[in-house]
């Protein structure tokens, strides 16, 4: 199916960590890149519209209304098969969102999900399935992830780094997992249509 037919479906969920309005159902069809300026440093992320056009779709439109402008990256992982550091609620609780929800995509139907979560992959954080929003997930190290997680895009070039030293400080309270040591704050998050 080309992508041009595809109709997103964005359903209204409980109140939003930040208010904002729906996506549109018509996702990018051309490339889309995005720019997360944080003051740890900026990332560049491919992100594919051609896998995931919904969320890629959501996650731009989130950009646009500025969303992200001014959160935190609430998570930290470092042990246990899982690199991760989370974004993407303004409330900064690791439950928030933008009081909407999307069906999940790429993998969902790919059984094998083998070299699928690899250093340098955004992916959608979600609460089971069919329940992404806001969050998202920046791969740092390759990490061992069920196919539940539809796959946004990639780091560009040289923004692996920012990913690997924030995750080198590790958490706040010295454990596997949890708040960054040093606070990742996304000052703007940009997205650039090609």
């Amino acid at each position: 199916m080309d992508i041009a037919d595809i109709n997103c479906e964005y359903t209204p969920t409980r109140s939003a960590s930040r208010e904002v309005s729906l996506p549109s159902v018509k996702a990018p069809t051309h490339q889309v890149d995005l720019s997360l300026v944080t003051n740890q440093g900026t990332m560049e992320v491919k992100l594919d519209p051609k896998k995931a056009p919904c969320a890629v779709n959501a996650i731009s439109h989130l950009a646009d209304e500025k969303y992200f402008d001014d959160t935190v990256c609430h998570r930290v992982t470092t042990g246990g098969g899982l690199f991760v550091l989370q974004c993407g609620d303004p409330s900064g609780s690791g439950s928030g969102g933008p009081g909407f929800e999307f069906h999940d995509e790429y993998p969902v139907s790919q059984s094998n999900s083998t070299g699928l979560y690899t250093a340098g992959t955004v992916a959608m954080a979600n609460a089971g399935r069919n329940t992404n929003g806001s969050q998202f997930f920046i791969v740092y190290k390759d990490s061992k992830l069920p196919p539940s997680y539809t796959v946004l895009g990639h780091l560009a070039a040289g923004s692996l780094e920012v990913v690997e030293g924030i995750a080198a400080k590790g958490t706040a309270d010295g454990g596997p997992d949890g708040a960054p040591a040093q606070p990742v704050v996304i000052e703007s998050a940009r997205a650039t249509y090609h």
